[in-house]
Formats: C-alpha cells, structure tokens, sequence
C-alpha cells in the first residue's frame, strides 16, 4: 500500500498553522491575546437576513438536495446585483453560477478549467488560494511582484506574457487586494483586458472586498470593461459585506464557457448550499443596503485606531483605502528576523496575532497582515502591547 500522496506533496506546511497553534497555546496558559491573524469578520449577521433563513428553514421543501449551480432565482438576484452596481448586463441561466464561498469557487474553477502541463499567473504575495487553487489542479504557478506599485505589475504582466511558450492559459488577480490591500481604478482592468485578450490567457478577478471601501474609494469592477466577457470571470463573496463568513455564499459571473466548465465539475462535488441560506442570500442581495455601510464605516474606524495608532508608535504603515486589512512592513530594526519570526515575537512580547507575509508568497516575507477584526478598545490594548515590545527597559 503506498503512502505517497504527489497531489499533497505538492502543498507546504501552512504557515497559519504554525501561529495558530501558537495562539492556541498561548490563550491556554491564560495569556490575552489580541488577534488581528485571520480575516474572519466578527459582527453578526444582519437580522433581517437570518430572519429569511430561519422562515425558509421551516418549509420542508426547503430542507431537499438543493442546486449545484445555485436556485434560478438567487442567480437572478445576482445578474439584478450587477446590472444595478455596475450596469452590467449577464444571463443568469448561463453566466451566473453560485459557489459555497468564493475560496471553493476558486478551487473548483481551477480544477475545472486546469491541468499538467498549464500555467498560472498569479500575482505574489496573493491571497493563498489564489496561488495553491492552481497547484492543487496540477498546473504550475509563475509569480509576478506585486511589492511595487500596481502599475510596475501591470508593466511585469506585459512584459512577461508574450516572452512565454506556450502562453500562460489562466491569469489570476485581486483588486482591493488580500493582502496588500493594493486598489486599482478601471483604466487598470482596461489594460488588462487588453493584453489577456492579445494573447488568448483566462483572466479571473477576486471582488471579496467590493464593499468594505473608505474616503470615497469605490472599486471597479473588471466586467464593466466592454467585452471583458469574452475572456474574464468575476468572483464576489457575502463574507465581508454582509458579515456571511460561515454561510458560505459567494458567486461566479462572466463568460459563458468558463460558467459551463465550472458548473459541470460543481455538478459531481456538491449539491449546492442549503436552499434557506440561499433564500436569505437573495434578501442580502436585494434588500435594504444600510447594513452594509454600517458594516463598512465599522472597518473603517478600526483602520483609523490602529493604523493611526501604529504610525505614532514609529512603524510607518499606509492608511488602506479598501479591504479589512492593514498591510505593514515590518519596523527595520527587526527585519532580519523575517515575517514568521516576527510573528512570534509579536505574539510572545506584545501579545498580538498577526499574519506573517510569507503564508501570502515568499514576496511578503518583510511584511504581516492585521485583519481589523478586533473593536477600537482592544486595538488600543495591542498598540499597548506592541509600545511595550518596542520600548521595553533593557532586562525585561
């Protein structure tokens, strides 16, 4: 009986894994650790949303296999979602497709349209599944810097692209960006568009952070470039928006063959979400809007505290513009330890939990992520705690 498993060989250690437990141990020995590590939004869920859910949970009908692809009229709400925001027009029969979560769309796309021999863009650092989606389908992953400026990637992608044979098949991209928090306007989706349909490469486009956009920022989106349907998809998640982390509903819309191909392998995985869930997704989609902003101004008075906070205390880190992140370099006189290290330090000294840029691509190494995921009161507790780490007496 063999014990090689090539497709998992294939996967590191998750560097999240190893901070995680580390927390875990941490919160054993009655330590109070503040915890900025994943991205998993803390509020509730609206009430009139889980309000819809629990009525449709009382129907018995509701309770049967449900869609793969999803309900006819939830990928109804969806095209209403985009025709109203962005004024742009698709078919919910065949451009429209209900994933359990952006993250399994993603993965399921990538083993739908992916194999040997395949190559995969991806900018680096990326959000994990946007690198190991293709790798877990077989395909090999060419990383472009994204350290830089948006523009210095764009330049990258143009200039590595026709130097490739064969030519890259799939180009993977997040704007506002996980974790980088980088945004784009849509001159950049134009160009991109551009030059993924001079030379015949799929371009995908995680929206996750669609809403959760501050000081006047509002990110486009890539379909609404004229004919971006011939070569692009769009993922959206209500993760973020709606605070749905665990409900699981995210959506895929664009070009038709990609829809299909997705659709047809869905079609052997999964029967789809629960059909209340589903149901209450279409009231998020298509119900009063204000939860959402209250959602947004939320993040962004945690970005004012902490970032603010951070910058007072000497580490210089950019205001985001969009996304849930802060995205920081770490202070100089710690570089050298590298982000997993730094982590630790963090954790042990500060008592704060952050991501280390490396869990996002070797590029993120001399950063970490702080999700906003904790109040303004326990934000002013951890910059506390990092002023501590910073100026502690020497022997302590």
């Amino acid at each position: 009986m063999s014990d090689e498993f090539p497709r998992i060989k294939r996967l590191p250690p998750y560097v999240f894994n190893i901070t995680g437990e580390l927390k875990a141990a941490a919160r054993k020995r009655g330590e109070d650790i503040i915890d900025f590590g994943m991205g998993n939004p803390d509020g509730a869920t609206p009430q009139h949303i889980v309000d819809k859910m629990i009525e449709a949970a009382h129907k018995t009908r509701t309770h049967r296999y449900s869609l793969s692809k999803g309900i006819p009229r939830l990928r109804k709400a969806i095209c209403n979602w985009y025709a109203q925001r962005y004024n742009v027009e698709f078919d919910p029969a065949t451009e429209a497709i209900m994933t359990i979560g952006s993250k399994e769309g993603i993965a399921h796309f990538c083993l739908a349209v992916l194999d040997k021999g395949d190559t995969v863009l991806v900018p680096n650092p990326s959000y994990p599944i946007h690198i190991y989606g293709p790798v877990i389908a077989g395909a090999d992953v060419l990383s472009i810097p994204i350290t830089d400026s948006t523009d210095e990637f764009l330049a990258r992608v143009e200039d590595v692209i026709p130097r490739m044979t064969p030519r890259p098949k799939v180009l993977i991209v997040n704007f506002p960006a996980n974790p980088t928090a980088q945004c784009v306007e849509l001159p950049f989706f134009e160009k991109l568009v551009a030059i993924c349909k001079e030379y015949g490469v799929w371009l995908v486009h995680d929206l996750a952070y669609a809403d959760i956009a501050f000081d006047g920022y509002t990110p486009p989106s890539v379909m609404q470039v004229p004919g971006a349907k011939e070569i692009a998809v769009e993922f959206f998640t209500l993760s973020k928006s709606y605070n749905m982390p665990g409900w699981r509903v995210g959506f895929m819309v664009g070009n038709q063959k990609l829809v299909g191909a997705l659709a047809r392998i869905k079609s052997y995985f999964d029967y789809g979400t629960f059909t209340p869930i589903q149901v209450a997704s279409i009231l998020a989609l298509e119900g009063p809007q204000d939860c959402v902003k209250a959602i947004c101004d939320n993040y962004r008075s945690r970005r004012d505290v902490l970032v603010h906070g951070l910058n007072k205390l000497g580490w210089p880190v950019d205001l985001p513009k969009a996304t849930m992140f802060a995205w920081a370099r770490i202070p100089e006189q710690y570089r050298h330890l590298k982000s997993l290290e730094f982590s630790k330090l963090m954790l042990e000294q500060a008592k704060v939990a952050v991501s280390p840029g490396i869990g996002f691509g070797e590029y993120g190494d001399e950063y970490v992520r702080f999700s906003l995921i904790e109040n303004e009161e326990r934000t002013r507790q951890a910059l506390r705690g990092i002023k501590h780490m910073f100026f502690k007496p020497i022997g302590d």
